[in-house]
């Protein structure tokens, strides 16, 4: 079997890279009150270090390295749309319930809007990452793992997310935002398309999402109704969600190809 060669920095990886300064820095100028309400917390004058958030710039520069790892703008935009519409979608099923709140009280703010695509990026990039390393396993020891295991977690990991989603938002049964994010949560675990890639998306978005509500809620930047910090199913949600935007983008996809607009892109990308 022929080796492809599949380098970490691809010439795809500066424009994304670009990007995401770009839109870091439209977020700051956008909206300067709330920077600069945040750096006024900061006391430059005397030991600075001391009020750094330096959860925030580690979750910065993680996510700067990963997005930029083996960079494909035929599949990355895909990847940013589905994340920027899941990502709205989310946040005003979530404020509009009073599930959560944001300390500016908007329903949802914009702002936190392009963390999603940025932590859809991200997240792909570990899943693949963590595909490779089983591939590597079965391929070094020739003990293929067993589609069975797969799939046997997948059902227990599955099933006790929704089991707990069902708790969480309980309280909130009476709204249709609600009831649709249930029922769309129940026929993607109930229809998995592959469970291997199914299982670890889940686990990367929950791996990457329990830094980002541990940052957020800790910093009182958004706050859940039980006042937990981070609340579990919030984490796990991460997971959900990044499972959610990965058959979205299949499905997109499949109509790309079906209508033959995902020829015309990549005929025009090259």
């Amino acid at each position: 079997m022929e080796k492809q060669n599949h380098p970490f920095w691809t010439r795809d990886s500066s424009i994304l890279l670009g990007g995401f300064f770009v839109t870091i820095i439209l977020i700051v100028y956008i909206w300067w009150p709330l920077a600069e309400e945040v750096l006024a917390l900061i006391d430059w004058d005397g030991a600075w270090w001391l009020y750094m958030d330096w959860l925030l710039l580690g979750i910065f520069l993680f996510m700067s390295v990963t997005i930029v790892a083996r960079a494909n703008l035929k599949t990355d935009v895909l990847i940013v749309f589905v994340g920027v519409c899941g990502g709205l979608a989310i946040e005003s099923w979530g404020t509009q319930t009073n599930l959560w709140h944001y300390y500016t009280a908007e329903r949802p703010p914009l702002w936190i809007i392009p963390a999603w695509p940025i932590a859809s990026l991200s997240i792909d990039r570990i899943t693949r990452f963590m595909y490779w390393i089983i591939r590597k396993w079965e391929d070094r020891t020739r003990e293929p793992i067993h589609h069975s295991l797969f799939r046997a977690l997948y059902w227990i990991i599955f099933a006790s997310f929704l089991t707990l989603m069902l708790v969480f938002v309980s309280p909130t049964f009476g709204k249709s935002y609600t009831l649709l994010s249930v029922l769309l949560c129940a026929l993607l675990i109930l229809t998995p398309t592959d469970h291997r890639f199914a299982l670890l998306t889940f686990l990367a978005g929950s791996g990457l999402g329990y830094y980002l509500e541990l940052w957020g809620t800790t910093r009182q930047c958004w706050t859940y109704y039980t006042l937990e910090t981070p609340p579990l199913f919030a984490v796990l949600a991460h997971g959900m969600a990044a499972v959610a935007f990965w058959r979205a983008g299949l499905l997109v996809k499949m109509v790309l190809e079906k209508t033959g607009w995902n020829r015309r892109f990549i005929v025009n990308s090259e």
